[in-house]
């Protein structure tokens, strides 16, 4: 059975929900997530806010494995970017063979080479962009099998 890793670009999945009026139930679309595509591990990269602990528990205990970047403030903003760690999470995993094929959550172009190194290496299974209007071209453009999450919402979040 083919070892399957979900790496979610946490800030990515969740603005673009709520941008389309959506707030996620993490619960359900964990199970959603383990219902279609069998996954081993799903990180979720979030930005570290003290005051959020009771949210990270819960989103562990509905199946996330969270990794943090340290947050700072800039006037009312709270800023975590966690690309770097997500990059960095998931070549070392495929270095250490965690995963046989894995799947990005995210519509950031950023991580378009990272998608290609993982196609170069066989190890990419698909992309699952938060929202089809706003998924990069520096995504579509690779030739990789994207998923978009506007049609599924409903099955795991409630309208705001």
């Amino acid at each position: 059975m083919k070892k399957i890793n979900i790496y979610i670009d946490g800030n990515n999945l969740y603005r673009s929900a709520k941008e389309l009026g959506f707030e996620i139930d993490y619960k359900k679309f964990r199970g959603w997530l383990r219902q279609k595509y069998n996954p081993q591990f799903v990180y979720l990269f979030i930005g570290l806010v003290p005051e959020r602990a009771k949210f990270y528990e819960y989103l562990q205990k509905s199946g996330f494995i969270l990794v943090f970047k340290q947050t700072v403030s800039v006037g009312e903003k709270i800023k975590g970017n966690c690309d770097a760690e997500l990059v960095l999470k998931t070549t070392s995993d495929f270095y250490t063979k965690a995963f046989d094929s894995c799947i990005l959550i995210t519509g950031d172009g950023d991580f378009g080479c990272l998608v290609e190194f993982l196609q170069e290496n066989k190890s990419m299974n698909r992309v699952i962009a938060p929202d089809e209007n706003k998924c990069s071209f520096l995504l579509r453009n690779k030739n990789v099998e994207i998923t978009f999450l506007n049609d599924h919402y409903h099955k795991f979040s409630k309208k705001i």
